[in-house]
């Protein structure tokens, strides 16, 4: 790994959806910023929304516009879809120019990681909620649980739930804010995890939503996306052996009766049906001026050694909207925040991250978050 190339002190944050929250008035209070939206009026809305007002400067976004004011060290952020990160991660490596993102790595990203880590860049990946604030638990859990086992063989069981829901329950248990395409998409996606100690794939995720009781509520949980390869990124030890392990979704208490008609319509549906779906179930089901969302996560672990011990603990955030900013973008924006600015305080090392596995890091990132008002509860079982 190459000496880290010394951050400028600039950070262009490309994108003005949703998600583009608070976060961003972090970054433009200790890094000189400049936001890139598809014009210079939907940046410029995106501030006012923010009530940031020339605290950002404005640009209208391409590649080509981007490339010419990149400059060694720059720091670039997408909050654009997860297909445009590979020709962002391109454009900054070319300009050595560090990247930093909060959606999932992808094989598009992880390809530049050897690059990257030559040349003294960084690459800051799932550095949001979830993925984000979930591997900063993660990380605690498993080192709290290793501080008992030792290097002793141990059988564990993990799980890991997030869900964005509404604060006020309505009948449907779910209220449409952005990308209703996406929710259905993602449910149709097929999920891997491992269960009684045998990896498993469920074809349809909703099928096997369970209960789960968090601070004496419960909720209904179920799988996503691929959860296995986690199993590394936690740095689970080898003599672990894994009976559970799963990452998904949390949803309200009746959540799948309220939505049986929406699964039958989408067992055989095709993209178009998928899309007309969408829409009407937004129409029908928005999130309005009056309506708050609520972010809920639990982290959990339980180790049980060959010997008798057993340890278990759980992480809980349950954070509410207000009318100043909804929960969601909040959560997501602000790690990130985090991230980038130790980006450019030069306390991230060259390479590729997914959040960070250093404790020093992740509890650095723990405090940035409580000192913003996030703060987590833990839970000894």
């Amino acid at each position: 790994m190459s000496e880290l190339m010394p951050p400028s002190g600039r950070v262009h944050w490309i994108g003005t959806g949703m998600s583009t929250g608070s976060g961003l008035g972090l970054v433009c209070a200790g890094a000189e910023t400049v936001l890139w939206g598809r014009t210079v009026a939907k940046a410029e809305a995106c501030l006012d929304r923010l009530e940031l007002g020339g605290r950002a400067q404005t640009r209208a976004f391409t590649l080509g516009s981007l490339a010419a004011e990149l400059r060694r060290g720059d720091v670039v952020v997408s909050m654009l879809p997860a297909s445009e990160h590979p020709s962002l991660v391109e454009l900054a490596l070319e300009r050595d120019a560090h990247f930093v993102c909060s959606s999932y790595l992808s094989s598009g990203i992880a390809a530049h990681a050897n690059e990257a880590a030559e040349r003294g860049l960084v690459i800051l990946t799932e550095i949001g909620l979830d993925p984000g604030i979930d591997h900063l638990l993660a990380h605690k859990l498993v080192t709290k649980a290793m501080q008992v086992t030792g290097d002793r063989p141990a059988t564990v069981r993990f799980t890991s739930y997030c869900g964005s829901n509404p604060a006020v329950a309505n009948d449907f248990r779910y209220r449409f804010s952005w990308a209703p395409r996406g929710v259905l998409t993602a449910l149709l996606t097929p999920a891997r995890l491992i269960e009684g100690g045998v990896v498993r794939e469920v074809a349809r995720p909703w099928e096997v939503a369970r209960s789960q009781t968090v601070l004496g509520e419960s909720f209904e949980v179920y799988p996503n996306r691929d959860s296995v390869p986690f199993v590394r990124t936690y740095a689970f030890p080898e003599s672990w052996a894994v009976e559970d392990f799963v990452r998904g979704t949390l949803r309200l208490e009746g959540w799948s009766d309220a939505w049986k008609p929406v699964f039958a319509d989408l067992v055989d549906a095709d993209d178009a049906e998928i899309t007309e779906l969408a829409e009407d179930l937004a129409e029908r089901h928005p999130t309005t001026a009056d309506d708050h969302d609520r972010v809920v996560m639990s982290v959990k672990l339980q180790v049980r050694t060959a010997d008798g011990d057993e340890w278990a603990g759980e992480y809980v955030l349950d954070s509410v909207g207000d009318a100043v900013e909804a929960a969601t973008p909040r959560l997501v924006s602000a790690p990130l925040a985090g991230g980038i600015l130790s980006v450019v305080a030069s306390s991230v090392p060259a390479g590729l991250h997914q959040a960070s596995s250093d404790l020093g890091q992740v509890q650095d990132w723990l405090e940035f978050l409580a000192g913003q008002g996030i703060t987590v509860s833990f839970q000894p079982r």
